[in-house]
């Protein structure tokens, strides 16, 4: 699982310029299964994503495609981890591990 940090590295009015061709890249991931949730930060300096990806290439890949990166408007940092506990509803995104087979270092 990736947490993906969108910052914006450009005025509003040009990252509203994508905005129709990000929502349609969006819409695209969520019907891969490859998105699980996604939003603006408040205040309006960027985004998030949760993503179930195999691989931080995988990731890189997926990210590459945005329309948002395409333009520059945005940066992107991706933080790995591994989802061991969840809310109801939300179980098939857990990791299937015991939490002490983990090196905590």
């Amino acid at each position: 699982m990736f947490v993906v940090s969108l910052n914006y590295v450009a005025e509003l009015t040009e990252v509203d310029r994508c905005i129709d061709a990000h929502v349609a890249y969006l819409d695209k991931c969520y019907s891969l299964g490859k998105f699980v949730l996604s939003g603006r930060k408040v205040p309006r300096t960027g985004g998030v994503i949760l993503m179930d990806c195999d691989s931080r290439e995988e990731v890189d890949v997926i990210i590459e495609e945005d329309p948002f990166f395409k333009a520059k408007v945005a940066e992107y940092a991706v933080t790995e981890f591994i989802p061991t506990l969840s809310a109801a509803g939300l179980e098939q995104f857990t990791a299937a591990i015991a939490v002490d087979a983990v090196p905590l270092s």
